[in-house]
């Protein structure tokens, strides 16, 4: 992959948290991380007993997608083991979605969803929701992909800035803090200051002309990771419920990234959420707050165990079908080379 300055190739996929996920430029120092964040080391957890029958898996056999040091710097980044919900196997009842001022798309409990924000596009994918860069996907792949019906997510970063994006000069220096650990050119944003929400405003307003559906805004969980700001729970509930707002004001769905410690408080402001590994560290169990209210969980799993056995999938979708949850198995690049879809 090529760097972070190569604009052919833009860097994806922030997902920091307390402290540092497998998606590092190094296996030995990912190995590491995860045994910091009392995880399963080397190897991965236990993999669920019931088993059923595998969808097609599609793989190129030249990406390995456990090889991170083949990543861009954001195609790679630090998240925590948070342990604050457990993994649910109770079958869910799915409910009557919640009702959507008129003209507001939301997605539906049901809905199915691809996940690419690097390389280019497969647009052939039969899902009905695509969650893409709002930058760098070209505006003919936006129109080919609602043409055919597909509902468009667009996603940006809303709580770190990121030196290669075409806004980035509008960031002064007294928002940008602490860098983010081993990403050089990507540092966490003051959140309460007024320059930041007006720089957001017009990442919404680019995702509407754009032709979006709906927004991911990640890294919106940044108060946990010692942002160099006094950044707190309830200034993140702030920024978050403003996100959501503005995002709504404009026509936009939006998702709640991650951010586990808080999806009881901030369910109500928004139409559904997006997960990574909520499988493997056993916080799947929480989405129910959103479940239960008929709004979609969006989970990816990265797993190698998953990409291999078959058995071990087809426990993984018993799982995540039980708990009414759209999972995905992934490689950590988001490039499209691998994909297995639960549903």
């Amino acid at each position: 992959m090529k760097s972070v300055h190569d604009n052919t190739l833009s860097p994806r996929l922030r997902r920091p948290s307390t402290c540092l996920h497998p998606w590092l430029p190094a296996l030995l120092i990912a190995t590491v991380a995860l045994s910091a964040c009392g995880g399963g080391g080397a190897d991965d957890p236990a993999p669920l007993s019931t088993a059923m029958q595998a969808n097609t898996l599609v793989a190129s056999a030249s990406v390995a997608d456990e090889d991170t040091s083949a990543l861009s710097p954001s195609a790679a980044r630090a998240r925590a083991k948070r342990k604050t919900a457990t993994t649910t196997t109770a079958p869910t009842p799915a409910p009557a979605p919640t009702p959507t001022p008129s003209g507001r798309w939301a997605p539906q409990l049901g809905d199915t969803w691809q996940w690419q924000l690097s390389g280019t596009i497969d647009t052939s994918v039969d899902a009905k929701v695509y969650d893409i860069d709002l930058f760098d996907t070209p505006a003919a792949t936006i129109s080919a992909l609602k043409a055919a019906g597909r509902r468009v997510v667009c996603y940006f970063s809303a709580g770190s800035s990121e030196n290669w994006r075409s806004d980035f000069s509008r960031f002064a220096a007294a928002d940008m803090g602490n860098s983010l650990d081993g990403w050089a050119g990507e540092r966490w944003l003051d959140t309460r200051s007024a320059n930041v929400r007006a720089i957001m405003k017009s990442r919404l307003d680019l995702a509407v002309s754009r032709g979006c559906d709906g927004v991911e805004p990640d890294n919106v969980d940044g108060y946990t990771n010692g942002p160099g700001f006094p950044l707190t729970a309830a200034t993140q509930v702030d920024y978050n419920r403003f996100l959501a707002t503005e995002a709504h004001s404009r026509g936009l769905a939006i998702a709640l990234k991650n951010a586990v410690d808080l999806l009881s408080q901030l369910e109500p402001d928004f139409d559904f959420a997006i997960n990574e590994q909520c499988n493997q560290y056993s916080e799947c169990g929480g989405y129910s707050v959103f479940t239960s209210k008929g709004k979609p969980v969006f989970n990816a799993e990265y797993k190698s165990l998953w990409k291999t056995d078959a058995t071990a999938r087809a426990s993984l979708c018993a799982a995540s079908k039980a708990a009414n949850i759209r999972t995905l198995v992934l490689p950590l690049s988001l490039n499209g080379s691998l994909r297995y879809s639960c549903d």
